[in-house]
């Protein structure tokens, strides 16, 4: 029952939008039409809040963290801390877009029965989703890997601000900024920057966010899978489904005979599953979606 994130993503292949997308949308609300319909959500859903994702089409390859990068040695975790403090602030300040306002509009209408999300963003809190299961965590937490002490990300950006006066400022001035999918920015020069530790007992402060090559929480994989099991279909919205903490969710609905529906842009691991794929933006499908009341 574990699942640990692969590392070394790449963009997927360039593929055509849908242009039949309305009759696909139709399609989709009437296998929907009637059925309990949990929702699995990945960061392509995210990418019009000015979120970037890993595997969009067109999207520049990447190198995410890794847990044993992180824990590799004090310079590289200080290195990485000077990053997020900058990239956490892009991703603080990001806003839900159409489809998370549309699948917490199908939520009230009792039309979804569990969202599951890959993304750290809290954008479908923000929406206003209840009951989010946040796979990989959040980026508004952090955590001691040794006493499990928690600090909110707000809180301790305060105390950071505090004895690295100035830093964002002098970090501004040299340019733009990317950020990454988990709220890491890139930065070269990070010598400048101080980075504390637990408070309580010295140890290791970690964003409480699930790292590739780390284990999702059994509980919530558990979690995820009763989800899946109690719902009648399966919506998987902006997802590659390239890691198992993912794919594994639509396998099960398929091997249940439920109706498995995936709305994302590229290929997936899951299309020879899928009841119905939609090569389309979340932004455009999910607003249409919950303007039909046959859901």
């Amino acid at each position: 029952m574990r699942t640990r994130l692969q590392v070394g993503q790449v963009p997927a292949d360039h593929t055509p939008l849908d242009d039949d997308v309305a009759e696909r949308i139709d399609l989709a609300s009437d296998i929907l039409a009637g059925r309990r319909t949990a929702v699995l959500t990945g960061a392509g859903i995210s990418t019009d809040s000015g979120i970037p994702d890993y595997r969009s089409p067109g999207s520049p390859p990447r190198t995410p963290m890794t847990l044993e990068m992180f824990l590799s040695s004090p310079e590289f975790r200080r290195h990485y801390w000077a990053r997020n403090h900058l990239g956490w602030r892009h991703m603080d300040a990001a806003l839900p877009n159409p489809a998370h306002l549309a699948l917490t509009g199908l939520q009230d209408q009792g039309r979804v029965s569990a969202v599951i999300t890959q993304n750290v963003d809290m954008l479908h809190t923000k929406a206003g989703t209840r009951g989010v299961l946040e796979l990989h965590g959040c980026y508004g937490r952090v955590r001691c890997l040794r006493c499990d002490w928690r600090i909110s990300r707000h809180r301790l950006a305060q105390q950071l601000e505090e004895i690295n006066t100035g830093f964002a400022e002098r970090v501004a001035g040299r340019g733009a900024i990317e950020v990454a999918p988990d709220a890491d920015a890139t930065l070269a020069d990070t010598t400048d920057f101080r980075m504390i530790d637990c408070p309580h007992c010295g140890g290791i402060l970690k964003p409480d966010i699930v790292y590739f090559g780390e284990t999702v929480p059994k509980p919530l994989v558990e979690q995820s899978f009763s989800a899946v099991d109690e719902a009648d279909a399966l919506l998987v919205v902006g997802s590659s489904l390239t890691v198992m903490s993912g794919l594994r969710f639509a396998r099960r609905a398929h091997r249940a005979g439920k109706p498995l529906i995936i709305v994302n842009r590229g290929r997936t691991r899951g299309d020879e599953l899928a009841t119905l794929k939609i090569d389309h933006r979340a932004g455009v499908v999910l607003p249409a979606l919950a303007a039909r009341r046959t859901l």
